[in-house]
């Protein structure tokens, strides 16, 4: 009987064993989490959970009895020491010997730590799992001066939430803009306005040199700032150990071909340590999204099953800071024009990218509508004229429509 071990239990990982299950796969599927809670979704712990709006058991996947009424048997608070894959067996820190015929890893990424001559701070915290919302959560309550380091999606997020809990916030950011990797000035400069707006002071193009005793968290400038709260998120690193041991092929993480294999046919990888071609950017690189971790996850899943999908599907991508909500599609890296539907003063506009002349990007801030059509114009591959986009008196889902 053919038997998939899935190492990673969050989106991608859940989502190949359901998909495995409902396609009719009939072998073991055994689902390894190292975290001992059920598998839980990511995206509400620095939105609706540390809100208070959501709670344990609604961010769950699914049920307990979901996985032994599937037949997934999930092993939690299992933390794998090495893959043998000549012999096809995974080993974990307790000296088990899992076999398989398939492997998928689905390792995900870390967060990238602070150094200081090399060492890292032990007062500044990081939010990964549901272990580490409940005690930023906890925190938030005592603490008064709340520092974030990095002002990308995550940090920003926790920024929002901290300044609405009535906290003194103080966002540190290297780059010249928040979330400059990843977003044109136009929307960049809302949300810093935003957040200045709501109480939050934000030091752009500031380093952090090291953190004082007393918790004071010294710039580059020598100015220091007091905190009760040192929270950073500037980045991650995808999870790769296992799979460079084991001499898999790694580069800015796992490396894979459009049905999700490594360098070992019959291991695959899945999700943010993923390191794949995408035909939208087209080059290869990582996506850090549920999007992706479940689509690349019904690819695997596809193959292990006889069926070639090639993964192909639309990247997207969501924010939620305050009342504005930002939804991405597509790639928008290495555009040359961008257009701009609706009024930007009004804090709903949408801004199309174009490279030579194709649409390959949509950012919408609080217009889902155009986000969904935006999504649907990549999927079909539409490319409307700059001028149609311009114009409002045209619907969009029209030119979906059309098509």
């Amino acid at each position: 009987m053919k038997k998939v071990v899935v190492i990673g239990a969050g989106h991608g990982g859940v989502q190949v064993a359901a998909s495995l299950r409902d396609e009719g796969f009939e072998g073991e599927i055994v689902l390894i989490s190292e975290e001992k809670e059920l598998p839980y979704q990511k995206p509400p712990l620095s939105k609706g959970f540390l809100q208070g709006k959501q709670t344990e058991v609604s961010i769950l996947f699914r049920s307990e009895q979901y996985y032994v009424s599937n037949a997934i048997d999930l092993r939690l608070g299992v933390t794998i020491a090495s893959i043998n894959p000549k012999e096809n067996y995974i080993s974990t820190v307790n000296g088990e010997k899992i076999d398989f015929t398939y492997l998928i890893l689905a390792t995900g990424a870390a967060n990238r730590k602070l150094r200081f001559d090399g060492k890292e701070p032990k007062n500044v915290y990081y939010l990964r799992t549901l272990s580490d919302a409940k005690w930023i959560g906890q925190q938030l309550e005592s603490a008064n001066n709340v520092v974030i380091v990095g002002g990308g999606f995550i940090g920003l997020e926790l920024a929002a939430l901290a300044v609405e809990k009535g906290k003194k916030v103080t966002v540190i950011e290297a780059q010249s803009r928040l979330m400059e990797r990843v977003l044109p000035e136009v929307i960049s400069k809302v949300f810093y306005e935003t957040h200045i707006q709501k109480g939050a002071k934000v030091y752009l193009g500031a380093c952090v040199n090291g953190i004082q005793d007393n918790g004071d968290v010294v710039l580059s400038t020598g100015e220091a700032l007091p905190s009760d709260l040192i929270l950073a998120g500037i980045g991650v690193i995808p999870e790769t150990q296992l799979a460079k041991e084991a001499g898999i092929i790694c580069e800015n993480g796992i490396v894979v071909n459009e049905l999700q294999q490594t360098s070992i046919p019959n291991i695959y990888a899945i999700g943010d340590v993923a390191n794949h071609y995408n035909p939208f950017a087209k080059k290869n690189l990582r996506l850090e999204s549920v999007q992706n971790a479940v689509d690349q996850a019904k690819t695997a899943a596809a193959h292990i099953l006889g069926k070639a999908v090639p993964y192909n599907a639309v990247p997207w991508f969501w924010t939620f800071q305050y009342h504005l909500k930002l939804q991405m599609a597509g790639i928008s890296l290495g555009y040359d024009d961008y257009v701009v539907r609706g009024d930007t003063a009004s804090g709903k506009f949408s801004i199309y990218y174009y490279k030579e002349g194709k649409l390959i990007g949509v950012d919408s801030l609080n217009k889902p509508a155009d986000h969904l059509n935006a999504r649907k114009l990549l999927e079909l591959g539409i490319h409307p004229a700059k001028e149609e986009i311009r114009d409002l008196s045209l619907s969009l889902k029209e030119l979906v429509s059309v098509s």
